[in-house]
């Protein structure tokens, strides 16, 4: 109203009213309780005080036998006087109190019970049989169609699995495989590092493996030691077994060590192809698991000059990626099946040792994660695009989500960081749930869902939706700990996959145990 705006426009400092004197209690009424008389040795007590220390300043308690007989105070003049006083003197000022519900402040996340399917229970165990001693198993990967598990060991062989039935169908001993690998590097006359016979006879672990994402190539890509390893599964049929050995067909027939790679690039020093198509393993049955399987066991052998960390597929199963943290420039090179050649994109090695890299699902971006950054470059332009800073020690695993605007890298430090590509270099969101350094991170091709393995021997599964609303940030809630491995020699879970098609989750870990999880 009018004189709302009157005040609004009134100069001067704001007018505030005087604080409103207590109420009397029961010890100012002409006839107080008992308990409320002061005895002979209070009242010499009080005369001793100050009036400002005394429970009720200069008055008295006293009891009258009716209200006639009160008297006037003595001191109320005074009293008033200093209160007056008290008005004058002593400033007042406004205080603004923020009236918070506590409650309010924190975000609220729906209930787990909201957000299925996820995986909870162990229904699966994958046990190779009549083996008494446990090997640690590294890494896991399943087939497109998700009938078919491989698995990595520390022993360096690869295990293929029937994933319903827990079958162990095929075993791969890749140490055999190396061995031929460091013997056509010894026949051409290269230079080997310093080594000794121990090394040599050592067995590697698979330090990667990889299923080719594409339906129609039944195609494994396993790192073992300096070598990566393209193994044909035999798994596909009639058709698809066509594709797959038309896609084998230039790896089998490089000649020379070579491949297709010319002479005159960087990739010829870095890296040589070997062929395998007349070899045969002691170890492992060349029958294919399919009655269409065509080839079944190694197919080609790509050696590089130190041990490769990583290997990654793109999407359209054509091209992969291999990572050797220790080869410097060459650390990073970016192989295609079809032609058997390989390239290498960087010539100097900037901003420290590579340790991981995977491709954009949609955009021909590379994403290659070193120990404390994560550097996004685009292939067309050679050029680096983006550099994100995770915050993380030491990255020890990446993945990309299917819409390729989402990296999550969980480290050895026992953070998990979720980037969002759209927002800025610096994670959105900073997870640490684990107690111990995490060993593998990953999405889920289908449902909203993530999971993170660490060596406490546990996997976290997170309900991970991606909206495709600009404005509204990701959702991003735990819903279960799978207690999956005991932690054995320190180690733990080294290895979570989910299935392509259902809402189930692989676990593998230093205990030697292999499991499937599914949402019942």
């Amino acid at each position: 109203g009018d004189e709302e705006d009157e005040l609004a426009l009134r100069k001067g400092p704001q007018h505030m009213p005087a604080p409103k004197v207590p109420p009397p209690g029961h010890a100012y009424s002409y006839n107080p309780p008992e308990e409320y008389l002061p005895n002979e040795e209070e009242l010499r007590e009080w005369a001793e005080l100050d009036p400002e220390d005394r429970p009720h300043g200069h008055f008295v308690p006293q009891k009258f036998a009716n209200l006639r007989s009160v008297g006037a105070y003595e001191h109320s003049v005074k009293e008033r006087f200093e209160r007056c006083l008290d008005l004058y003197l002593c400033p007042r000022a406004m205080k603004r109190r923020l009236n918070i519900d506590p409650e309010s402040l924190v975000p609220r996340l729906p209930r787990a019970s909201d957000l299925r399917p996820f995986p909870t229970t162990r229904c699966v165990r994958y046990v190779v049989p009549n083996r008494k001693e446990h090997v640690v198993v590294r890494c896991l990967t399943v087939s497109p169609d998700g009938q078919f598990l491989a698995s990595g060991d520390e022993d360096g062989v690869v295990r293929l699995w029937e994933v319903q039935t827990g079958r162990l169908l095929r075993s791969w001993n890749l140490m055999e495989a190396v061995d031929i690998g460091e013997e056509k590097k010894n026949e051409k006359g290269e230079e080997e590092d310093d080594a000794s016979d121990d090394d040599k006879s050592k067995t590697k672990p698979i330090a990667s493996l990889e299923w080719n994402p594409s339906r129609s190539h039944h195609v494994l890509l396993a790192a073992v030691g300096k070598c990566a390893v393209v193994i044909s599964t035999g798994t596909g049929g009639p058709d698809e077994s066509e594709v797959t050995d038309a896609l084998l067909s230039s790896a089998l027939s490089c000649k020379n060590g070579g491949g297709n790679i010319s002479s005159e690039s960087r990739a010829a020093k870095a890296v040589s192809w070997t062929s395998l198509k007349k070899r045969k393993f002691e170890s492992s049955s060349d029958a294919p698991v399919s009655a269409f399987g065509g080839r079944s066991g190694p197919v080609a052998i790509l050696l590089t000059g130190r041990d490769v960390a990583s290997v990654k597929w793109h999407r359209k199963g054509d091209y992969f990626v291999t990572v050797s943290p220790k080869a410097g420039a060459a650390a990073v090179l970016i192989h295609q099946l079809s032609k058997a050649s390989s390239q290498q994109p960087f010539g100097k090695n900037k901003g420290g040792e590579a340790q991981l890299a995977c491709f954009h699902p949609r955009k021909p971006f590379l994403f290659v994660a070193t120990k404390e950054h994560i550097k996004v470059y685009h292939l067309v332009k050679q050029a680096m695009v983006k550099r994100l800073m995770s915050g993380c020690r030491h990255i020890s695993s990446l993945d990309v989500h299917g819409s390729g605007d989402h990296v999550v890298a969980g480290g050895l430090d026992r953070r998990l960081a979720w980037f969002d590509l759209d927002l800025s270099s610096a994670p959105y969101k900073t997870l640490r749930y684990h107690e111990k350094a995490i060993r593998s991170v990953g999405f889920h091709p289908r449902y909203p869902l993530m999971a993170s393995a660490s060596d406490d021997g546990t996997v976290h599964v997170f309900h991970a939706t991606v909206y495709s609303d600009l404005m509204r940030n990701p959702l991003i809630v735990p819903v279960k700990v799978l207690r999956a491995h005991t932690v054995t020699s320190g180690l733990g879970a080294l290895g979570a996959v989910f299935h392509p098609t259902q809402p189930w989750l692989f676990s593998g870990g230093a205990d030697g145990n292999i499991h499937l999880f599914q949402d019942l």
